[in-house]
């Protein structure tokens, strides 16, 4: 058994929504990135990148690449479940963390874990979302963007 943990912030500019987890969530903002700036799915991918010591999300899909601009990060996603399976291995449980003073996001979680589930080929039973605060410090408490937390354990194939 590994473990990987993953990080990634995203600023806000203008839009409608933000993608969290493969789920669009509406807000008076949006983030700015190459793709779709989705924190938690990018978090995720660290963390699993991570843990069969492959590098980050960066080296894989870097952002000077016109291929992966506007680039839907389940794509991603599961393209890093492949590379963890070319390992050898494969994610046995997922734990995210998105920090947010806004959206609320308590009636979208549900929905985030059933889609990460999807993407990691894994039950939703081994797949955890919650989101917390940071209390109205740092940037993510004045509103600047998100940012997003993820532990995940893989085991042999």
């Amino acid at each position: 058994m590994r473990i990987g943990h993953g990080y990634d912030v995203h600023a806000f500019c203008e839009g409608e929504w933000v993608r969290l987890c493969g789920v669009d969530v509406p807000h008076s903002k949006g983030f700015k990135a190459h793709s779709d700036g989705d924190v938690a799915i990018h978090a995720l991918c660290d963390a699993l990148l991570g843990a069969c010591a492959l590098g980050d999300i960066g080296r894989h899909f870097p952002d000077t690449d016109d291929a992966f601009k506007g680039i839907d990060s389940r794509i991603l996603l599961r393209r890093v479940v492949e590379l963890v399976a070319e390992r050898g291995m494969v994610c046995n449980n997922a734990d995210v963390t998105i920090v947010a003073e806004r959206p609320k996001l308590a009636n979208f979680i549900d929905q985030m874990c059933v889609t990460l589930a999807e993407d990691l080929g894994i039950s939703k039973e081994r797949v955890n979302v919650k989101a917390t605060t940071s209390e109205k410090l740092g940037f993510t408490g004045r509103e600047e963007g998100i940012a997003a937390h993820a532990v995940v354990t893989v085991v042999n194939l």
